[in-house]
Order: structure tokens, then C-alpha cells, then sequence
């Protein structure tokens, strides 16, 4: 036995229970609207060239507002639904891809991300070839073939993030895993160990006694603004006290746990994308915004005089310890004013987390956020659906769709 086919059969034999559909139905909804909303964005006519999982994951991701996996520090969502719906897959090929992503993600375990993978690429890849080898049909020793064909494309680092990279490099793990399943489906051949030993080579602990239910441990995280998830809670606990905020600032001080804002590489930003790494930049958005939206996490909007002056008022108190998770412990703040006063916010958990999930009001907000017609667009939608939306808005120019190959 191996992690491969220990996952490939969980993979086969899952089903679902009504609360694992209830979060791919959310999880599907989420995910086509933070596509929907980079409609616009300078990277779609960069992607139009690729195949279908690797543009929809790409700009399902490019805007960094979709769901995370807070136990794997992985984003499953935007790997395997655009594998998923590549490949005329439903709920069940989701649930099947999301189960193994969170599984390997454990596998690869915190010091992996902390080392610098971007494990949404090394754990994805592999969990988009679960995704839609279950949409096409494979039995559990071709899922296991599919995992490691897709090995050699199961990489990705943190040295992206920032750029356009970083939503590349994901489209690439979700089109890896659709083209390792459809080889094993024409009868490539692979040595199942070869995941097994690549997960020792980055770190990870391959394991063959896999957790049962339920399909995804934890449940996901879903973003209220869009930007990286280690700034959601720095920037939900400031919201809650930037209204008393009276004053000529003179200084803010945020002591976390270190390791829980290990991707926030920007100190000093000077793009958009540099804004969404940033705690300086999480401070004064959340102080200067009413709401920090995708205006907020533009060139203009980040080079703003006023936000740069306050960025270079931020110190961030990095304090040492074991990390597992970017919810570890809470997040503190204090500002400082000129007069001598200073007001103190701390959370732990911000909105949207898992233990504090979103209301049906916050994600209507979201989506409405994301386009005027996503909510009608996404209102009853259905998994074959989807495809034909995203399809219609990120149109293929290649002559050639994963539905065709």
C-alpha cells in the first residue's frame, strides 16, 4: 500500500453527505465569482492561450479573494473545480479532489509551506488529478496512476507571490492534473511510490490510514476581502476599531505569531499585487478604506500618499514560536496617537473563518462585490453550468478546449 492508492480509493469510494455537498455547492458558487470578477483583469488575455483548468484557475485565483484550506494552507478550491469542470465532473469529483488536496496538504505538513512551496501547487496538482480522473471515470489504480503523472508538475514557490506568477503557477497544477488523468485514462503508466517518495523529498510524511469523513477536515475558509488570507484578520480586527481612530497617528504596532504571516513578503509595496503580501499595507487599508475592496488593492490605490505615509508608521512584532496554522493565536494591534493616547483591537478569528462562517448576507454582499450579474448568474447553478459560464466568459483562443481534447 502507498499514500497513492490509499488516496486514489478513499477518492473512489467517498460519498457525500448532505453537509459535504452544502460546502461544494458554496465552494463551486465561490469560486466561479471571484472568476467572474477578474473578467477585466490585465492577466485574462495573457491566459486566453492556455488550456480550460489552467485559465479558469488562474483567474479564479489572480484576484486572491477565493476559499483556503486553513489545516493545509491550501487553496482548493481554485485547483479543483476548474479541474473539475474541464472534465464535465459534479459534486462528487469535487468532493473527491478537495478530500485528497486537504489530505496531501497534511501530508506535506507546515514546515513544507514554511520552507517556501506554494503547497496549493505541490499538493494541487496531484488533487486536480483526482478531480478529474472521478469526473471521467477512472477506477482507484489509474487514480493512482493519474497522481503520479502528475508529480513532475507538483511544484510552485512563494517567490511568486505578488506577481502574476503566483495565479499562473496554480493554473498550471489544475491543467497538470486534468492532462496526468487523461493519460492514465488512455493507459500511461506510472509507478504509484513515485508520489510517496516525492512527498519525503519536499518534507512530507506519506501516510496510508486516511481519515474517512468528512470529505474535506476543517471545512474551508472563505475571504471576505481579496487579498492574501494573512491579512484578513489583521484587517477584520482594525475595522472593529477604526471608527474610534481620532487623531493624528503617530504609529501602529501588530505582534502576531510569527509563522502566521510567513507569506506577507512586501513591507514596503508598490503594486497591487505587492498590497495583497503586505501588513503594512493591510493597516492602512483597513484604516483609510470604508471597505477593502478590489479598488483598494490597485497600483493607484496602493501608492497613494496616504497610504504610503502610513505604511511607513506600521512595526510588526514577529513573535517566535511553532506555527501550524495562519490562525494560530490572535492577532494585536495598538495605535498610537500624537496626544498620547492609543487604542488597542485583538482577534483570533476573522469573519469567514470556519468557526465563524459567513452569513447568507455576507456572501450575497461578496458576491455582489465580484459583478452586478454575478448574482443572478450564480443563483441555482449548477455544476455543468458553470462550465458554460466560465467557457463563455474566458473564451478560448487555441482552437482547442478540454471538453474538445
Amino acid at each position: 500500500m502507498t499514500a497513492a492508492r490509499a488516496l486514489a480509493q478513499w477518492a473512489h469510494d467517498h460519498r457525500a453527505d448532505p453537509d459535504d455537498l452544502a460546502l461544494a455547492g458554496r465552494a463551486l458558487a465561490d469560486t466561479v465569482a471571484v472568476a467572474l470578477a477578474a473578467r477585466a483583469h490585465p492577466l485574462q488575455p495573457i491566459t486566453a492561450p492556455l488550456p480550460d483548468a489552467a485559465r479558469w484557475a488562474a483567474m479564479a485565483h489572480v484576484l486572491d479573494f477565493d476559499d483556503l484550506h486553513i489545516e493545509s494552507t491550501t487553496h482548493i478550491s481554485v485547483v479543483t473545480v476548474p479541474a473539475v469542470l474541464a472534465t464535465g465532473g459534479d459534486a462528487r469529483a469535487y468532493l473527491a479532489g478537495a478530500g485528497v488536496m486537504a489530505r496531501l496538504g497534511a501530508m506535506l505538513g507546515w514546515d513544507h509551506y514554511a520552507s517556501g512551496w506554494h503547497a496549493t501547487c505541490t499538493a494541487g496538482a496531484p488533487a486536480a488529478a483526482i478531480a478529474a480522473g472521478v469526473a471521467l471515470g477512472l477506477g482507484p489504480e489509474q487514480l493512482a496512476t493519474a497522481m503520479a503523472l502528475a508529480v513532475p508538475a507538483a511544484g510552485g514557490v512563494q517567490e511568486a507571490f505578488g506577481t502574476h506568477s503566483k495565479s499562473l503557477q496554480v493554473g498550471f497544477a489544475a491543467d497538470a492534473g486534468v492532462r496526468a488523468a487523461r493519460l492514465a485514462q488512455a493507459g500511461a503508466t506510472a509507478d504509484p511510490r513515485a508520489l510517496d517518495a516525492w512527498l519525503t523529498r519536499v518534507g512530507g510524511t506519506p501516510a496510508t490510514e486516511i481519515p474517512a469523513a468528512p470529505a474535506v477536515p476543517g471545512g474551508l475558509a472563505i475571504k471576505m476581502y481579496p487579498c492574501c488570507y494573512a491579512m484578513q484578520r489583521p484587517i477584520a480586527a482594525l475595522r472593529e476599531i477604526r471608527d474610534k481612530a481620532d487623531g493624528e497617528l503617530t504609529g501602529v504596532t501588530v505582534t502576531t505569531p510569527a509563522g502566521t504571516v510567513h507569506p506577507l513578503l512586501h513591507d514596503r509595496p508598490a503594486t497591487g499585487l505587492e498590497g495583497k503580501f503586505s501588513m503594512p499595507y493591510a493597516v492602512a487599508t483597513a484604516l483609510l478604506d470604508a471597505y477593502p475592496g478590489f479598488d483598494s488593492f490597485t497600483d493607484e490605490a496602493v501608492n497613494r500618499p496616504e497610504a504610503q505615509r502610513l505604511i511607513g508608521r506600521v512595526t510588526v512584532d514577529r513573535r517566535p514560536g511553532e506555527t501550524t496554522t495562519l490562525l494560530d493565536g490572535e492577532v494585536a494591534l495598538r495605535l498610537d496617537f500624537a496626544d498620547g493616547t492609543a487604542l488597542h483591537s485583538a482577534l483570533a478569528l476573522p469573519p469567514g473563518s470556519p468557526q465563524r462562517p459567513p452569513t447568507d448576507d455576507e456572501l450575497r454582499a461578496k458576491f455582489a462585490a465580484c459583478g452586478p450579474d454575478v448574482p443572478d448568474l450564480l443563483a441555482g447553478i449548477t455544476w455543468e453550468g458553470a462550465a458554460e459560464l466560465m467557457r463563455t466568459a474566458f473564451p478560448a483562443t487555441t482552437g482547442r478546449t478540454d471538453k474538445e481534447s
